[in-house]
């Protein structure tokens, strides 16, 4: 039992999930986000007040501005993506107290937080999914009232039940 406490507390100290950075950033913790995705893709899209440094050019120097203090949390596209583990294990041997986003951009946007960039939600007005449900069961349930209504079902508002 004392190997599984000790694997997810170290799994703890090196991973952070969407939440927990949301709250991290709300609350104006000592965080830097690390987007460590190629130039064109933190163009297109990255979470808001993202650093870009891709994980092929962190060193020395492209992290001198950085605070030594903080907690640093790098992420890249997603699951199917390994730039982040590469740029944690660097900014890690720069001496840094680094952390992953579990799921990086992918499951960012899956919470629906707000992203920046060409293809950023702040330049979108998409509907998000829970609006876009909200809307279907707006409408099923308006159409499954007026069909009950017209098979007799439902009279002033209210079901009746008959024999």
């Amino acid at each position: 039992m004392r190997d599984q406490e000790c694997f997810y507390a170290s799994k703890l100290s090196y991973e952070i999930d969407s939440w927990d950075l949301k709250e991290k950033l709300r609350c104006k913790e000592n965080v830097v986000v690390i987007d460590s995705r190629n130039k064109e893709s933190f163009q297109t899209e990255h979470i808001p007040g993202a650093t870009h440094i891709p994980h092929t050019k962190m060193n020395k120097l492209t992290t001198s501005e950085l605070n030594p203090n903080a907690l640093i949390v790098v992420y890249c596209d997603g699951i199917g993506c390994n730039a982040s583990t590469k740029g944690a294990l660097n900014m890690t041997k720069l001496g840094f107290n680094v952390r992953e986003l579990i799921g990086g951009l992918e499951w960012w946007k899956r919470e629906e937080y707000p992203t920046e960039g060409k293809l950023g939600s702040a330049n979108l007005l998409l509907p998000t999914k829970r609006s876009v449900f909200s809307l279907y069961s707006l409408i099923r349930n308006r159409f499954s009232i007026n069909l009950f209504a017209k098979k007799g079902v439902i009279k002033d508002g209210f079901a009746s039940i008959s024999n």
